[in-house]
């Protein structure tokens, strides 16, 4: 069993494989929590401090005892009005408007080997034979009516606790519930850091590290996105953290819409982390008898530094949050025509290049954007999903029949959520787009919005598409989404509790995607938002791989690459060998270096095949082979961060180490050549310091202790600056 429950002293204790975590029944019934940290035994409540401490007030219950203070205690879930001034969980308005909410201690469950799940949500799950403990947790304001019970599940394998909250009103008046957090950490005092990821659109999860100081730092998204611009996965450090040394904590949440993670300092040290829906857009109106649950949180600790954190989240992710057919099994090399292309395109034309590709030994064919209804540039045709078979002179079933007859399988791009304006679909339904009365509309890549949070406009959207798939026989599916949301107003004519309207776009785009898998359960989606804008678990539930960023230039991806690892596993990774000079940046690098950054990933190439020389051909071949070969080492390796992109310009190195310590491969990539240059040298990870490991490219054996602690030197690179090599290395004996 992962979870204790001491009934005499109301103590409860999840245990992880390394971690533990640990909560108590306060003296006057208010959940506090005690401890999360490296895994130990016993009653870690000693901890708690009580000191009067004026302004911070004192609850009726207490009387004269001033030390008991909400504004001051450890708590698990707190709510808003009943005395504790920091951040909360839970701010709720009784029919008067008035905000307090006092949660107290009403019940306690512990459920052997069952995952709790979410309505209408995704979450986290136990795979078969896996065990996965539940503690429930009720909480209650009896005053309100109102209960909140708190659910912690724990995949002690992962050394990952995942947490939700479902709020039910058992009162008699509707409540109005502003703020519903999914978790809440408080952490005793200490010197703390935040590294976050921030970006923007073709710069993505850029790592940024900030010194925690008194006040608050507020991460998140109010785009109806996760976004470009933050990630939902952050971490607390506690003190100095490196790759493989200090204390961390990583939080992430299972979710793709509006977020907000608070992390406050206050004037007393301790710390606090809420983490859940943005609060910013949000209001709903909980009727009696009605319940409502927020996104899952998932966090895990490391006391071995950024390296065992992530690995956490990576095992986590591969393992309980991505599903399908293609959560083990490898993923097809495909080509996409739209770098090569754009909207530029014939059926022969894309016969072509599928013709070459197939050649070379690509599995996959994308059609990417313009198919589709009167679709030759980006102000018209989305929401239009029928064949234009004038352009691709004949049917699309005829396309892809011709590319599969070349040996590869055949894959689509949509962008579900979107409408043209100049559409038949607009034309017909201008109510299906979001849109506030009397304002003009505001634009974004030319296109509104489909209100996704109206069942009958997802079942139009899903039936066009449906059509489609069903006459084509599509293997793959790129789902994009190229705006951030605004104007949000649902015209579909009834009474509406209009502060939940983004989260039920949200709840929409879900259902989307899961009758999608439903009805196709062998298809591959891969996700996308302009590249990166939708990277998270919520997404990952539903696609094995998201196009992390639409910048496709090999030096840019190094430090998108390295960010995106922090909190998942490259083989969620879209990467793709794209053509020179780079589109988004004109820069010039080498086929080999684009190859080696896009093989750290989901592999694929973006450009005319036809057009290599002979000599890029034969190395395409190369690449391919080698994709094929090293697939299982790529998706279900541990991946190791040898250097920071950001931090050193001459080279960046990233491994991939096999489970077994049976092999390894060391991609590096030359980011600023030097004259005279003195010898640079890597220190591998991941290896059986007993064992013995030779080199393909050295030609020489070494031992892995060896590997590890004296390193390997760099190779010089003197083809240049943004030149590359992999290295493999493979056990012996």
């Amino acid at each position: 069993m992962s979870i204790f429950f001491d009934r005499e002293k109301c103590l409860v204790t999840l245990n992880t494989r390394n971690t533990s975590y640990q909560m108590v029944k306060g003296e006057f019934g208010h959940l506090l929590h005690t401890y999360y940290g490296g895994k130990c035994d016993g009653d870690m409540s000693y901890l708690i401090s009580y000191i009067d401490r004026g302004f911070s007030p004192n609850p009726n219950e207490a009387a004269y005892e001033r030390t008991y203070s909400l504004d001051l205690l450890p708590q698990e879930y707190s709510g808003f009005g009943a005395g504790d001034f920091r951040s909360p969980s839970l701010i709720v308005e009784n029919g008067e408007g008035a905000s307090a909410v006092d949660l107290k201690i009403k019940d306690i469950r512990v459920l052997d080997g069952i995952k709790y799940s979410i309505p209408g949500l995704p979450s986290s799950y136990a795979n078969p034979g896996e065990r996965v403990d539940t503690l429930m947790v009720a909480l209650e304001d009896e005053i309100i009516g109102l209960r909140a019970e708190l659910y912690y599940a724990v995949f002690e394998e992962t050394d990952v606790i995942t947490r939700t909250v479902c709020l039910i009103n058992k009162g008699g008046e509707v409540l109005t519930v502003n703020k519903a957090a999914s978790m809440t950490l408080d952490l005793m005092q200490d010197e703390y850091g935040v590294t976050h990821f921030r970006g923007r659109y073709g710069k993505e999860r850029m790592r940024e590290d900030i010194q925690l100081g008194h006040g608050s730092v507020v991460l998140g998204s109010r785009r109806g996105i996760s976004s470009h611009q933050e990630n939902p996965f952050f971490i607390l450090t506690r003190g100095e953290v490196t790759e493989t040394a200090g204390e961390c904590y990583g939080v992430s949440l299972v979710y793709s819409g509006d977020f907000k993670n608070e992390i406050e300092k206050c004037p007393y040290n301790s710390v606090r982390i809420v983490s859940g829906i943005s609060d910013e857009q949000f209001s709903m109106e909980l009727a009696p008898g009605e319940d409502f649950w927020t996104p899952e949180a998932v966090m895990s600790f490391s006391e071995n530094g950024f390296e065992a954190l992530s690995d956490s989240f990576h095992r986590h992710v591969r393992k309980n949050i991505c599903r399908g057919p293609y959560k083990e099994s490898r993923r097809p090399v495909l080509i996409n025509n739209w770098e090569a292309t754009y909207f530029n395109f014939t059926g022969e034309k894309l016969k072509n290049i599928a013709r070459k590709a197939g050649e070379l030994g690509v599995e996959l064919f994308v059609l990417d954007d313009g198919w589709f209804g009167k679709r030759e540039s980006d102000t018209t045709g989305l929401g239009d999903w029928f064949v234009n078979e004038e352009k691709l002179q004949g049917s699309l079933k005829d396309v892809a029949d011709t590319i599969r007859s070349y040996g590869m399988k055949f894959g689509l791009w949509l962008e579900p959520e979107m409408v043209s304006e100049d559409s038949d679909l607009y034309r017909e339904h201008p109510d299906y787009a979001f849109a506030i009365p009397g304002r003009e509309p505001v634009r974004g890549r030319h296109q509104l919005l489909l209100d996704f949070s109206r069942q009958e406009v997802v079942d139009h959207i899903f039936s066009q598409i449906a059509k489609v798939l069903d006459e084509t026989g599509v293997d793959y599916l790129k789902i994009d989404m190229n705006r951030s949301i605004n104007e949000v107003y649902t015209r579909c004519g009834r009474t509406q509790n209009r502060g939940l309207v983004l989260h039920r776009y949200v709840l929409g785009m879900y259902d989307f995607l899961g009758r999608l898998l439903e009805r196709y359960p062998d298809i591959m989606i891969e996700g996308c938002c302009g590249g990166g804008g939708r990277v998270d678990l919520g997404m990952l539930c539903y696609v094995p791989q998201i196009w992390c960023s639409d910048n496709t230039d090999a030096i840019e991806r190094l430090e998108i690459q390295y960010g995106t690892s922090f909190g998942y596993p490259m083989s969620t990774v879209g990467a793709h060998v794209s053509i020179v000079p780079n589109h988004q940046t004109g820069r010039v690098t080498p086929i080999e270096t684009r190859a080696a950054v896009a093989l750290a990933g989901g592999f694929g190439f973006e450009l005319d095949l036809n057009l290599l020389s002979d000599e890029e051909t034969d190395k395409v071949r190369g690449f391919i082979e080698d994709y094929k070969k090293d697939w299982r080492l790529i998706q279900q390796g541990r991946y190791y961060r040898l250097t920071n992109p950001a931090e050193r310009r001459i080279f960046a190195a990233w491994e991939y180490a096999a489970d077994d310590l049976s092999e390894a491969i060391v991609g590096i990539v030359c980011v600023s050549t030097q004259y005279n240059q003195p010898p640079e040298y890597i220190r591998l990870r991941g290896l059986d310091a007993k064992g013995r490991y030779y080199c393909e490219q050295t030609g020489l054996s070494y031992s892995g202790a060896a590997l590890m602690k004296g390193g390997i030197s760099v190779p010089e690179f003197r083809k240049g600056e943004y030149s590359s090599c992999l290295m493999r290395f493979v056990k012996k004996y």
